[in-house]
């Protein structure tokens, strides 16, 4: 009886134990699943790279199965793909939407494309983050965050609607951080524009730095990193403000660009923004004075050739921090501890075409490598980031350092300092040439998988023309910036050897490009905008892609054979192909050759240079009939269309047949491959497959089909350009 009451208690003792133990399991499951219930939804257009946390679970909305929305790969997808439209080509949502899983990886080399789930991928040959999508349920272990973060300045977060009251304190104090970095900034901005002074960069907003892990609902508010103080700007006297006043190279500067400062350098401008004040706290208690120079130069009116001198007047009695100039210190805020990564969310390949000419004098000379040297310490310099490198030109151009000189900012920012001014005209066309010749190459540091950008400096207008060595250079893949400091005067135009020079020149004529700043003292205002815009690679459409760099002819048998209705199956085919491309004048380019025994020119790569010009045209040809002489018509395409090619396109070729030919094609077609055309050949029902192969380029296997009838030419829409690209991506980029 004693032994079966102790053991009846000893057993109790066990089960209140072991249900004590199990309690806070119970609750830790309960409180995870109270944080999925607060999934955050994007937009179909969001990419993985734009969404700082590194895994999270997120809620598509119904409708993303868009063409609009691409996806790069297939199984591992790289961040520059739509999250919504990979979990749609993966399987794991369809077109009705619903909850995903996404986890970011290292970057890859040889995306795959492929057509899955109603969805085509494209390849690519490398990018520098990757990531998975799985179904939408937790791994176990993790927490997952309600508010994601967003790398872009222009949208910050996207929030849920359930919160817990740690995440509004939290979301409180971010904003109250922002609002107060703000007031100073207003603060700071209407001083600067009073008495426009200081070329040091001062941030347009101070942000407090965050690290890109994923936030849980346990966040304790206390963790914010605190707002930094502004110190108060002090008032000067009537007679230094006098003084400034009859300095004519101090003109007011118009704001350029957004305002905000971008994460990626966040704490760069931060740190510049400390020194100013405390370079500013310590000029009320100086004495120190030096008698400060007046550029009295302009560009002369004359002959281009003409060699102004810079005249240096003084005017005494303006303190060092009066007059908008710094000592070296304070000029060159200390660089961060720098990383031999970079940073990653910049990765394109950089050079600055600097000017050397005399019409800048010394001290503008000066000004361009301290703004220089600025950029080089926001962008982040690595060697999975940003890599920069520099050309000066006068009358000639010579390269300062390629993109594989220096690997980190402060490096770069010594060498920046020593350049010396080489003196000479203003030769912007033929250091463009130049660049697009000698700079983009593997053996210089040019990555191959980062965007080719390069940044025009140019003080007042170039002594060559532009737009020829400019247009050149975008077909290269090259997006061109400009950023034009003390542009021609109304009166000064008539000097101009080519007006409208920069709209000749930049990738696109939309104002992105382009960056006109008033004064060279102003300089330092666009540090900030020009940054974010070259690191903006959604918006770098000049980079040279499969899909924008070619010239397409298509040669379409029009024999009595193919019929009036199949003829217009064949025209739906060719605008479906045509469609995917990017169709401009400098992008991708369409022609088109009908033949039966004899040939014609349907339109030629220049006569279209839209996409909805290019289908149109498409649409109205008319169908010839007669006999089938392919070899002939090879010929003719080869001497009509792609002997007219831009040197710097590839040459494609896809020929659309239904029968054998009556003559040959084989002679014809290897003309056409030594000339550098590439041949696909698409045969349908009574094609001759030995003829199509022979067409074809080889390997012939990836560039012949044949299908049995008209209706089934769709199905290799996909496949066509899956191996245009992949071809493409096969090659070197430059």
């Amino acid at each position: 009886m004693k032994a079966t009451v102790i053991a009846t208690f000893f057993g109790a003792f066990l089960i209140c134990t072991y249900a004590a133990k199990e309690a806070p399991k119970k609750m830790k499951k309960a409180k995870l699943y109270f944080t999925l219930t607060d999934v955050p939804q994007i937009d179909c257009d969001v990419k993985a790279g734009k969404i700082i946390n590194p895994e999270f679970i997120a809620k598509c909305p119904p409708g993303c199965q868009d063409v609009k929305y691409r996806v790069y790969g297939t199984d591992i997808y790289a961040s520059f793909s739509s999250v919504c439209n990979a979990a749609i080509h993966s399987g794991i949502i369809d077109n009705t939407g619903g909850k995903i899983l996404v986890q970011k990886v290292a970057g890859h080399s040889g995306y795959r494309g492929s057509f899955s789930n109603g969805v085509r991928s494209l390849s690519l040959p490398r990018w520098r983050e990757s990531f998975l999508v799985s179904e939408g349920k937790p791994r176990k272990g993790v927490t997952y965050p309600s508010t994601l973060e967003y790398s872009s300045s222009k949208s910050t977060a996207v929030k849920s609607e359930p919160k817990k009251p740690e995440q509004d304190l939290k979301a409180t104090k971010s904003a109250d951080t922002t609002n107060a970095s703000e007031k100073a900034s207003e603060q700071g901005d209407a001083v600067r524009k009073e008495y426009q002074t200081s070329p040091v960069p001062t941030p347009a907003t101070q942000m407090a730095t965050t690290t890109p892990t994923p936030t849980t609902t346990t966040t304790d508010p206390s963790t914010t990193t605190p707002k930094p103080t502004t110190t108060p700007a002090t008032t000067r006297s009537t007679t230094v403000a006098a003084a400034a006043k009859t300095r004519p190279g101090l003109h007011r500067v118009r704001d350029i660009g957004s305002s905000s400062v971008h994460p990626a350098y966040a704490s760069v401008v931060a740190a510049a923004s400390r020194q100013v004040q405390a370079a500013q706290g310590r000029g009320q208690n100086t004495g120190i004075q030096r008698q400060e120079p007046v550029a009295a130069f302009r560009r002369a009116a004359g002959s281009p050739a003409h060699l102004a001198m810079e005249t240096d007047l003084w005017k005494p009695g303006l303190s060092l921090f009066d007059t908008g100039f710094s000592s070296k210190e304070e000029l060159n805020p200390k660089p961060l501890e720098s990383t031999s990564q970079g940073n990653p969310n910049c990765k394109v390949d950089l050079s600055f075409l600097m000017d050397g000419s005399w019409s800048i004098g010394k001290r503008r000379f000066q000004l361009q490598k301290q703004f220089l040297s600025n950029v080089a310490q926001a962008l982040g310099i690595g060697s999975a980031g940003p890599l920069m490198g520099i050309v000066q030109y006068g009358d000639d151009p010579s390269t300062e350092f390629n993109l594989k000189t220096y690997a980190n900012s402060k490096d770069l920012r010594n060498a920046i300092e020593k350049i010396s001014q080489k003196g000479g005209l203003s030769n912007v066309g033929k250091a463009l040439s130049f660049v697009n010749k000698n700079f983009f190459s593997d053996a210089k540091g040019n990555r191959g998988g980062a965007p080719n950008v390069v940044v025009v400096m140019v003080d007042g207008w170039p002594t060559d023309r532009v737009e020829e060595a400019s247009r050149l250079a975008r077909e290269s893949g090259i997006n061109i910036f400009f950023v034009t400091i003390e542009a021609a005067a109304e009166s000064e135009k008539q000097n101009v050897i080519e007006p409208n020079f920069v709209d000749k020149a930049v990738c696109r004529t939309n104002g992105f490009y382009s960056i006109n700043v008033p004064s060279w003292f102003g300089l330092h205002k666009v540090v900030q905008p020009l940054v974010k815009r070259v690191c903006d690679s959604d918006r770098l459409v000049c980079s040279k892609t499969c899909l924008n760099s070619a010239d397409i002819g298509f040669v379409i048998d029009g024999s009595s054979s193919v019929g009036t209705s199949n003829f217009r199956t064949v025209l739906q085919f060719v605008a479906n192909i045509s469609k995917e491309f990017e169709i401009s004048d400098t992008d991708t380019r369409i022609g088109a050759v009908q033949y039966t025994y004899e040939q014609r020119l349907e339109f030629s790569f220049d006569e279209y240079s839209t996409k909805q010009d290019v289908l149109s045209a498409i649409k109205r040809i008319s169908y010839w009939s007669g006999g089938t002489s392919t070899g002939a018509a090879i010929s003719y395409a080869s001497e009509q269309l792609f002997s007219k090619s831009k040197p710097n396109k590839r040459k494609i070729m896809i020929l659309i047949t239904d029968g054998r030919s009556y003559d040959d094609v084989r002679v014809p077609a290897m003309a056409a491959h030594r000339n550098g055309v590439i041949a696909y050949s698409v045969g349908v029902a009574w094609a001759a497959q030995d003829e199509l192969e022979a067409i074809a380029t080889d390997p012939d296997k990836e560039h012949s089909f044949f299908v049995d009838e008209f209706d089934n030419l769709y199905r290799f829409v996909n496949q066509l350009i899956q191996n245009i690209c992949t071809e493409f991506n096969s090659q070197p980029r430059n």
